[in-house]
């Protein structure tokens, strides 16, 4: 598939997707004309390429990391290097989990003076 259908398939815009490219993400053929062409896997790669990169992993962390993802493949190192990126991103949940705790103690106090003034 051409590079606009992908987007298409995958809701990623054709610039994203020349970004994962150059940072090895993302491999297409090409056609004789030069025409990027990606196999049907490519979606799949994109949707975890856009998992990963909402958990907060940068291109540079995943880019080692999607040997071991997409294939299966896992070495001792890649192993190291999922797990690490595990405990950052349950830091990172915990993080979220108290801000959002938080957040609520404050909804709370501001909906008893709904309509008035909240005390700071």
């Amino acid at each position: 598939m051409r590079i606009g259908e992908l987007a298409a398939r995958t809701g990623v815009s054709v610039r994203a997707l020349r970004y994962y490219e150059e940072q090895r993400l993302l491999v297409a053929e090409r056609s004789p004309s030069g025409q990027r062409v990606y196999p049907d896997s490519a979606v799949d790669r994109v949707s975890m390429i856009q998992h990963l990169y909402a958990a907060g992993l940068p291109s540079k962390a995943i880019e080692p990391l999607m040997p071991c993802v997409m294939s299966g493949e896992v070495t001792p190192e890649l192993l190291k290097r999922l797990r690490a990126e595990r405990q950052r991103i349950d830091e990172r949940i915990g993080d979220l989990v108290g801000t959002r705790d938080r957040l609520d103690s404050i909804i709370s106090v501001a909906a008893a003076y709904e309509g008035g003034v909240c005390p700071r």
